[in-house]
Parts: C-alpha cells; sequence; structure tokens
C-alpha cells in the first residue's frame, strides 16, 4: 500500500512538472506537424516579438478615377485588400480571409467591383471572386476546383475579361473569357499545349489578344490571336532558341508591339518590333542591365521602366515620341507593381529599402515628384537595428565572378562571427538588396552575419549565367558555395568553423547539396520546401509545372539524366551528411512536394541522423499565415542556439 502511494504522488509530481513545462514552453498550433525540436522557451518569444511583428503594403491596382488604390497587408494572419482614398490614409480591409489575398484587379469603368484571386492552404489552384464594393459580398466565379485560374486582362468597356485556367485538364494553361455578372457564360478562346501561356495584351479596339509562351527563364514567344478569325499567329519565331521575349504591349502605331527581349544582347532590353517587317528597334542599349517591367500611359505617351542594376531597382521616365528616357530619382532599393491612372498623370508603385518595408508611393508624372502613401508599421524594429548589406564577390573553382549580399553582424558583437549563408530559389531567382525583415533578429541579438548569394543560374547578369548551371552543369552551382566557404576562411570577422546553410524550394535543394558535398565545412543546415531527388520531383510535381521544370533541370524520361539525377541526389547521399538538419515544409506544396521533404527525414532517421521535421498542414510552398511564420522563426533561432553558436 506504501509503495502505491509513493508511485501516485510521484505520478502526480510528474503530471504537476508536465503541466508547469507546457506554460513555459511555445507549443506548436493545431496545423503543425512538429518532430525533435527542442523545447522553445516563451522568453524567446517575448524577445524576438520586437523583429516580428513589421508590415509590408503592396499595390494591387489603382481605381479608374485614379484617386484610390487596393493595397495588400497584413492586419491579423494574412495578407489581405485594403483600400486606400488618399495619401497616409487609413486603410480600410476588404477581404476577410483565413487564406491570403494578393491579386486584385478592379472592373476598369467605374470600379463598382472587382475580382481577386484565393487558393485554399496554400496549393496554388487559385480560383477568382467578384466582390462588389458596395455590398461588400464575394461570388466565385470559376469552378472551385484543382484549377489554376489568373492573369485577368479586361476588356476596355468593362463588360469581361479573358484570363487563362489549367481547368481543361490540370496541365495546359487555356484562354477563357468571362463576363463576370454572368460566369456561367464562360467561353473557351484558345486551347494551348503546356502550362507557360499568357496573356500580354488586348487591342484597344478589343479584337486581338498579344500572348505570350513562356519555356524557360533563356526562352520566350510572343503571339497574336485574331478573335474574329480565330487564327494564332506568331510574332516571334518558335524555332530560335535561347531568346527571352516577353513582356509586350501593343505600341502607338498599330503595326508596333513594345516588349523586353534579350536578343543579340547579354541583357535584357526594351524594344519596339514592327510585326510586318520584323525591324526591331532597341531603346535601352545604353543600360547594361536587364529590364525588369514598365507600364505605358493610357494616351501610350508616356512610359515608365525599371531596370535591375547589381541587385538594386532604379526608374527610369520614357517619352513614346522620341524614345528618350531619362532617371526618376527614387529611393534606393527595390521597385515592383508600377500602375499608372487612367489619366496618365500619376504613377503608383511598390518600394522598399534594406533599413524599411515595401510601401506604395505615387509619382507625379509631370513634376518627378514622389508621394507617399502608405507607412507599414515595423513592429518596435529601428533603422538602426536592420543591417545594411555590402556587395560582395569572390571567384569560383573554374574562376567565374559570383556575387551576394552580406549583412554584418551588429557592431556590438566582437570577435568572429557565424555565418548564416541563404540561398534563393528559383533557381532564376536572384537576392537583391532587400530588407532583411526578421532575420535582423540574427544579426542584431545573436550576433550572426547573414550572406545571400547569386550562385550561377541566377537572373540578373545576363543570358549566359542564367543558362550556366542547365541540366548537366546542375552541381557547379553548388560549387559556388564551396568557394563562398573559402571567402569566409579568410575574412578576419567571420568564423569559419560556425557556418549553417539555409535555403527554400531550389535553395533547398542547394542546402541539402551542400550539406553532403561540404560536410566538413558547416555545422548545421535548415532546409525550406525543398527537392531532395530531381526524379522524384519531377514525377510528383504538378503537371502545369512538370515540363517547364524540365528545361531547367533536364528530362528524367531520358536514362543518362535520371542516372545523373540519382547520382547527385542529396536523398541518396544521406551517408555524407553529418551535421544536424531542420526540414520544413508545406503540406499542401503543388511545386515540391511534400514527399520530397518526408522522404528525405525518414531516411536520415534511419541512418540515426540528427533532423529536426516541421510541417504545416494549412500551408504550400512556404508558410504564408503568420501563426505559423511565427513558430517556424522561434524553432530556426533555437536549432541555431543549439547547433550553430554553441
Amino acid at each position: 500500500m506504501k509503495n502505491k502511494s509513493i508511485i501516485l504522488a510521484f505520478s502526480i509530481a510528474g503530471m504537476f512538472l508536465s503541466a508547469q513545462q507546457k506554460n513555459e514552453y511555445v507549443s506548436p498550433n493545431e496545423n503543425l506537424i512538429a518532430e525533435n525540436i527542442l523545447p522553445i522557451p516563451k522568453s524567446l518569444n517575448q524577445t524576438i516579438k520586437k523583429y516580428s511583428e513589421s508590415r509590408n503594403a503592396g499595390l494591387a491596382d489603382v481605381h479608374p478615377n485614379g484617386k484610390e488604390i487596393i493595397a495588400s497587408t497584413r492586419f491579423a494572419s494574412t495578407n489581405q485588400l485594403h483600400r486606400i482614398s488618399f495619401p497616409m490614409g487609413a486603410r480600410r480591409q476588404i477581404t476577410f480571409f483565413d487564406e491570403p489575398v494578393g491579386s486584385a484587379s478592379y472592373e476598369p469603368t467605374k470600379g463598382d467591383y472587382l475580382i481577386y484571386s484565393k487558393d485554399i492552404g496554400g496549393n496554388e489552384f487559385g480560383q477568382l471572386f467578384k466582390l462588389d464594393l458596395k455590398t461588400m459580398e464575394s461570388k466565385l466565379l470559376t469552378d472551385g476546383g484543382r484549377s489554376q485560374n489568373g492573369g485577368i486582362k479586361w476588356k476596355k468597356d468593362g463588360s469581361g475579361f479573358y484570363f487563362t485556367s489549367t481547368k481543361r485538364n490540370g496541365g495546359d494553361r487555356d484562354i477563357y473569357y468571362m463576363n463576370p455578372l454572368k460566369p456561367e457564360e464562360t467561353q473557351l478562346v484558345l486551347e494551348v499545349k503546356g502550362g507557360g501561356w499568357g496573356i500580354n495584351d488586348l487591342s484597344d479596339d478589343g479584337k486581338k489578344l498579344l500572348i505570350g509562351e513562356y519555356v524557360s527563364a533563356n526562352d520566350s514567344y510572343l503571339y497574336i490571336y485574331d478573335l474574329e478569325t480565330k487564327k494564332l499567329e506568331p510574332v516571334t519565331d518558335r524555332n530560335e532558341k535561347g531568346i527571352v521575349q516577353s513582356g509586350a504591349t501593343f505600341g502607338k502605331n498599330p503595326d508596333e508591339i513594345w516588349y523586353i527581349t534579350d536578343r543579340d544582347n547579354e541583357f535584357e532590353r526594351l524594344a519596339v518590333l514592327n510585326i510586318k517587317t520584323k525591324k526591331i528597334n532597341y531603346l535601352t542599349s545604353s543600360i547594361l542591365w536587364n529590364v525588369e517591367g514598365y507600364d505605358v500611359s493610357e494616351d501610350k505617351s508616356t512610359l515608365v521602366f525599371t531596370t535591375n542594376e547589381s541587385g538594386i531597382n532604379k526608374m527610369y521616365k520614357l517619352d513614346t515620341r522620341t524614345n528618350k528616357y531619362t532617371p526618376v530619382k527614387t529611393s534606393l532599393g527595390l521597385i515592383g507593381g508600377a500602375k499608372f491612372t487612367k489619366d496618365g498623370k500619376y504613377l503608383f508603385f511598390t518600394q522598399s529599402a534594406a533599413n524599411s518595408g515595401s510601401d506604395v508611393y505615387r509619382l507625379d508624372v509631370a513634376s518627378n515628384t514622389i508621394e507617399r502613401w502608405t507607412e507599414s508599421e515595423q513592429g518596435e524594429m529601428q533603422s538602426a537595428d536592420m543591417s545594411v548589406p555590402k556587395l560582395i564577390e569572390w571567384k569560383s573553382f573554374d574562376n567565374m565572378k559570383i556575387t551576394g549580399f552580406y549583412y554584418p553582424a551588429s557592431s556590438k558583437f566582437t570577435g568572429k562571427r557565424p555565418v548564416v549563408i541563404s540561398i534563393h530559389g528559383g533557381p532564376e531567382g536572384q537576392s537583391m538588396a532587400s530588407s532583411l525583415g526578421s532575420y535582423n533578429y540574427y544579426t542584431n541579438e545573436l550576433g550572426v552575419a547573414m550572406i545571400y548569394p547569386n550562385v550561377r543560374g541566377s537572373s540578373g547578369f545576363g543570358k549566359t549565367f542564367i543558362a550556366a548551371d542547365n541540366w548537366y552543369l546542375r552541381m557547379n552551382s553548388v560549387k559556388d558555395i564551396g568557394a563562398l566557404l573559402d571567402w569566409i576562411a579568410k575574412q578576419p570577422e567571420l568564423d569559419k568553423d560556425r557556418i549553417m546553410i539555409m535555403g527554400g524550394s531550389y535553395g533547398g535543394f542547394m542546402t541539402l547539396a551542400t550539406a553532403y558535398e561540404y560536410a566538413d565545412r558547416i555545422r548545421c543546415s535548415v532546409d525550406v520546401v525543398g527537392i531532395s531527388d530531381f526524379n522524384t520531383f519531377l514525377k510528383n510535381t504538378e503537371e502545369y509545372r512538370r515540363d517547364l521544370r524540365r528545361v531547367e533541370y533536364g528530362d528524367e524520361r531520358i536514362p543518362k539524366m535520371a542516372e545523373f539525377f540519382t547520382k547527385i541526389a542529396p536523398l541518396n547521399n544521406i551517408d555524407k551528411i553529418k551535421k544536424p538538419m531542420f526540414i520544413i515544409q508545406g503540406t499542401n506544396d503543388p511545386r515540391v512536394p511534400v514527399t520530397e521533404a518526408v522522404q528525405m527525414r525518414d531516411k536520415l532517421k534511419a541512418q540515426g541522423k540528427t533532423v529536426w521535421y516541421l510541417e504545416a498542414k494549412n500551408e504550400g510552398h512556404g508558410f504564408r499565415k503568420k501563426e505559423n511564420i511565427d513558430f517556424q522563426r522561434l524553432a530556426v533561432i533555437r536549432f541555431m542556439q543549439e547547433y550553430l553558436l554553441k
């Protein structure tokens, strides 16, 4: 009896201790699957709050009256649409969903309603909805199933719009027409083959569509579809390879189009193409960087374009009568989403800087003055808390010059600093001079330096560079990270013995590959939605993406290519991985399926390796809901404390 009492006492004490511990530590929410993650003290959650509450605002659309805008920003868990009626005015929220809403398009004549896109759980099967701005009622316009719908282009009179959808078979991105007041009468306009098709423009008379076909980062083509004759005519030659031809709009002259191309050049230039004579007039040849995007005023008298100059955006204004352009003086940073008002007097755009989040601004086209329209809260962070990047460069194994952005640790820390190398996805993505956001906690509170490399295959550095990692050249980009490890070893302020590799999507593959290629030179790694085997990835990624990815990575149906994939797969090199790994994944990811993470986790566990695992059941290709992002951030910091900083 006495022994039973002692056992009961210990049992009660254990229950009390367990409850006490539960109160002291952060628990994952019901949508998170967390395995092998060490307890996260609630005190850490408090210290990170200074860095985790920042917001960003991005331009979604401009009202036809030119006096108000729709912006996307977050006030609760996810980004939602907000209406703003004057500079620095109150942001009136107009969508209220658990799922994020980012894109929106006003009906172009009166703006009484708008069309927006939303998916479920990050599955990227975006559905179109009509939001009545008087009644605030939303109506589903598309099938609500496993189809992608978007890329809308309105008729000038607002009677309907053209859009793309994969609903016919899940793989081909066809073109449809819809009157949003009668969605049941939606018509298939053009059947195509492939997932890379999109609508660039609609002629002023509403009779012709200018259509783009994306094949790869190095190949894209343009077509005109006559809506009356039902004929699809090529504007560019489909037999020509290795040329980017994108972002097209109908020009001032009916026989001309504006577009962006890298034809006969390393970088992408803004150009005018005569459709009949095929003569090309290049407009930006003196700028030795990519033109990233542009917008044209409705009267086609003014064109504003942005360039990407070594990871920083610059804006230029072009007079279409003379084709002469002048720079617009903006703050140093990144620019996106530019859109003219209907009268052409103003241009709204989104801009961010290294020491701030993104916000919406308005350019007065005549005076070149810029007015701020939103000011997003950065939480308790001050400019002094934010690390400012420095452009660095190093030579790789074959003498190719590689660059990146280096964010130093706060000067309040002494001695050699640990390093986090964060590798972008794509692989045609690019790390740019942006704000670290919550990662400022790493530099300012943990004393960790961050480096964002642009390995070969990154965009922004010319067509040769972007193609330098294709197919059998894949591992050369991993060698670029090896050369970066050499560079770090030569820096007196950096600790070559405390390096963590982190990356998402293709950057996740790079992380996994670095973990086995340079196992003795890193401390740990964090793989976010990464590819663990290109063979299984290409088999399981969504059909609309598969052929597009084969152009970049290689075609697994070719035996020699499949053999190469098998050889380089991190999944098949587990025995070489020596350091702890953290794998993070969304269950509903349509790009890099959850199976890529699960198979990597299971094989690491089977071989007795240290592996942390975090999966979100309501997320896709990366986390977008704040409660999930917050736990992921805390778990990564806890991982760093345990395996990088000790």
